[in-house]
């Protein structure tokens, strides 16, 4: 999971990020406000803090939903007034975290937002005769455990996360990379052809031209 992390502490910042890489996530650390709307297309949840050197997080927050961005958002604020709660869940937030707050509460709303958000009950996610455990990274096909690189069970994750649902390859790249030039359409289409001979074939399905569809 590609979370977007906005908070400018950079004691509390570095921390954070730290903690999330430890619980095996990808972290992208950003500052300010124009940052954070630059980063945001690229991540599985976002989590906001309201206070920024150039502006306002919740402003942050209206633009992403005014724009038509679902991406899970999770407010992190050292206010605690019942009206910041409100205003935030109203501004279209998915939870609120008052600070100081445990780290692993943290990553259990993270991983709870990104569940509902791909329809998912649990942390194993299961998909016809697929089940990935995205805890543990772990994952069985019709029960026979398969051994995936990290790059592969993140292309495998940013699937499963729209179960059924056309991929665009921009958007695998971008969760694969980021915003960075590193790699290559070719070297996804690789990544996508490794995980068809680990997988089967007729799990991952192709739109010549635009993406890739998971299969139930």
């Amino acid at each position: 999971m590609r979370i977007l992390l906005v908070e400018d502490d950079l004691q509390l910042g570095a921390a954070l990020q730290r903690a999330l890489e430890q619980a095996l996530m990808d972290a992208v650390w950003v500052r300010r406000c124009a940052d954070g709307l630059a980063h945001c297309g690229n991540c599985d949840a976002i989590l906001l803090d309201l206070t920024l050197p150039d502006g306002e997080g919740m402003d942050l927050l209206r633009q992403l939903r005014d724009a038509g961005n679902t991406v899970p958002v999770i407010v992190i604020t050292a206010r605690d007034r019942l009206d910041d709660r409100l205003r935030a869940l109203e501004s279209g937030a998915d939870d609120f975290l008052s600070k100081p707050f445990d780290v692993e509460e943290m990553i259990a709303r993270l991983r709870a937002v990104r569940r509902r958000v791909g329809g998912y009950a649990s942390d194993e996610w299961r998909l016809g005769g697929l089940r990935i455990d995205t805890v543990r990274h772990q994952v069985w096909r019709d029960e026979q455990p398969v051994e995936l690189s990290l790059t592969e069970f993140r292309l495998l994750m940013a699937l499963a996360g729209m179960p059924k649902q056309l991929v665009s390859k921009d958007r695998l790249h971008r969760r694969l990379y980021g915003d960075s030039d590193d790699g290559s359409l070719n070297a996804l289409e690789v990544h996508i052809h490794n995980l068809r001979k680990k997988l089967g074939a007729e799990l991952i399905v192709t739109v010549r031209g635009v993406g890739y569809r998971l299969q139930g």
